[in-house]
């Protein structure tokens, strides 16, 4: 109960510092980019995540939620990407086996966006680069690069055989409203003599 009332301030905390700064967000910009193996996990954590996101009333994006035919799939992805503030991976079996999974990832990393990494059924240590002959040699160097710099990011764990589904929800949305308040008030601080009267 306590965490919920937590989170919940939390929530209030992000709409307040938009609301604030009176920033007109484009209808194409999001607060979470959810980067995750559609065979794994679409239908349950990732899904999941995103629905309990948008109930707290942020903007999450999920390509299978999100898009509508007649979308162009790279572009509306890519600006996904680039105006998202905090990004999660869920990292699942057969996430490395998939070049668009890595290659989102290397997208959030090389733009330095806030990433929460969730282990969804597989340790950190068993994510490895896989060349499949589908790949650059530039692009396995980025798509490694990548995968270890999520390895060494603190993130969640969670089984699905038995884990505490409420719990990586609580624990995931909690984690991504504190990363999107962390970005809010660096940005306020940076504009701080600008947005004053506001406060």
């Amino acid at each position: 109960m306590q965490r919920s009332i937590i989170a919940n301030k939390m929530c209030r905390q992000v709409l307040r510092y938009r609301k604030n700064m009176m920033v007109v967000d484009k209808p194409e910009c999001y607060d979470v980019f959810i980067n995750h193996r559609r065979i794994d996990t679409n239908k349950n954590v990732a899904g999941l995540l995103y629905d309990h996101l948008a109930r707290l009333n942020l903007r999450p994006f999920l390509d299978s939620k999100t898009m509508k035919p007649g979308d162009k799939l790279f572009e509306k992805i890519g600006t996904a990407l680039h105006s998202c503030k905090v990004g999660i991976a869920v990292f699942s079996p057969n996430y490395c086996q998939s070049y668009f999974c890595l290659h989102e990832l290397s997208n959030i990393m090389e733009a330095k966006k806030k990433v929460i990494p969730i282990f969804v059924d597989v340790k950190p240590s068993e994510l490895r680069v896989v060349d499949n002959g589908n790949c650059t040699a530039k692009e396995l160097v980025r798509f490694h690069w990548a995968l270890e710099e999520a390895k060494n990011t603190v993130g969640l764990t969670f089984d699905s055989s038995n884990g505490d589904w409420l719990d990586l929800l609580t624990n995931a949305s909690d984690a991504v409203m504190k990363n999107l308040l962390e970005i809010e008030a660096k940005r306020l601080g940076v504009h701080k003599q600008k947005y004053t009267k506001y406060f």
